[in-house]
């Protein structure tokens, strides 16, 4: 019994020596195993992120102003086309920049860019191709990107959570068993858990409409979103039956 306790009590400092977020309070006690268990849930994405970016240069500040307005009016009516409230889209920065000729030993300048940068985020994906399609020839539009991300993560953690507990009670389990000693009751656990980071947008290709040639299908039509990929790691003390 005396061989049974020191090795337990051995693996327990030993694991918390190796370091885990939150685990330093815990300390080794006889009859009991400390094990830590990985897990993870891949969920579909819940939101779509379109990001359109505006860019106009013309030889003055208001003509560069007005062009900047104007394919903003046009991304607006696509949006109501689509039975999207333009206030859904939101605005992620406005900048007026003059354009100097570096050429010129007195930088002399040539002309004035105005640019902003626009997010919508849609929840019904059927819309995505309409958007994306109709917003593509508009003047101005220098990039457009769609990315999809999870935003309500809840529920994917709280099965992450449970995968990680698990594993880490299997694995105290067996550990137990081996050394001839039953698995008891739960007395200490900790959990971390690793939110997804937003991925990388692509930006997409635009085409222009020819008159009269039958729509194509949108670039990502019938294709599934990826899954959205949550972490957590479990550790977790038992005591020793």
């Amino acid at each position: 019994m005396k061989a049974m306790v020191l090795v337990v009590s051995t693996l327990l400092i030993a694991s918390v020596a190796a370091g885990q977020a939150g685990t330093a309070s815990v300390q080794a006690q006889v009859n009991t195993i400390f094990a830590g268990g990985e897990g993870k849930y891949e969920s579909a994405p819940d939101t779509a992120v379109l990001r359109f970016d505006i860019a106009a240069q013309e030889d003055t500040s208001s003509a560069a102003y007005t062009k900047a307005v104007a394919a903003a009016d046009r991304l607006r009516q696509v949006l109501k086309n689509n039975g999207i409230d333009p206030k859904a889209m939101q605005v992620g920065f406005y900048s007026v920049q003059p354009m100097y000729d570096w050429k010129n030993p007195k930088h002399k300048v040539v002309g004035y860019r105005v640019s902003t940068n626009l997010t919508l985020k849609l929840h019904d994906f059927s819309k995505i191709g309409g958007v994306i399609e109709q917003t593509a020839d508009i003047d101005s539009m220098q990039n457009q990107s769609l990315n999809y991300i999870l935003e309500d993560t809840d529920p994917a953690k709280a099965k992450a959570a449970g995968d990680a507990f698990n594993r880490a009670r299997n694995q105290a389990s067996a550990v137990a068993s081996a050394g001839g000693r039953g698995l008891g009751e739960l007395l200490y656990a900790s959990v971390d858990v690793t939110q997804p980071a937003i991925i990388v947008p692509q930006p997409l290709v635009m085409r222009a409409a020819v008159a009269g040639a039958p729509a194509a299908a949108f670039p990502t039509s019938e294709f599934t979103p990826q899954t959205v990929t949550i972490n957590a790691h479990v550790n977790a003390m038992f005591a020793l039956k």
